[in-house]
């Protein structure tokens, strides 16, 4: 999963004024480049950035979710898929649509089994 360090831009300038390097190793550093980020400089340059406000991001696919739409929770996944958990405590089931087919079903589903159900649905083509 790819991450980076999100900065301001004038903490983005006392980094390169701090450490005397150019843009780009600056940016090594900060999107923890597998390469030339693996250095001392670099994590030092992201301990500064981080002692300076920074954040992590995380870069994933977008996923959307609908919740309380007539008693079901929909999520869509980038490959298609369509998840529908129905939300009636007791009964609560999923159904799994790839290509506008059911194409697995899951009785009792609880909040735990979701990331389950998620993973092997994100593995549909």
């Amino acid at each position: 999963m790819k991450r980076y360090i999100h900065i301001k831009k004038a903490d983005r300038e006392f980094i390169l004024n701090l450490f005397k390097v150019s843009g780009r190793m600056v940016d090594y550093a900060l999107r923890f480049d597998g390469e030339r980020g693996n250095t001392e400089l670099a994590h030092k340059i992201r301990k500064v950035a981080m002692e300076h406000g920074g954040i992590i991001m995380t870069v994933i696919p977008e996923q959307e979710t609908f919740y309380d739409a007539d008693g079901y929770m929909r999520q869509y996944l980038p490959n298609g898929v369509l998840l529908e958990f129905e939300k009636e405590v007791g009964n609560g089931g999923c159904d799994v649509y790839h290509k506008g087919e059911v194409v697995r079903h899951y009785d009792n589903v609880k909040v735990s089994d979701i990331p389950a159900i998620q993973n092997w649905a994100a593995t549909l083509r």
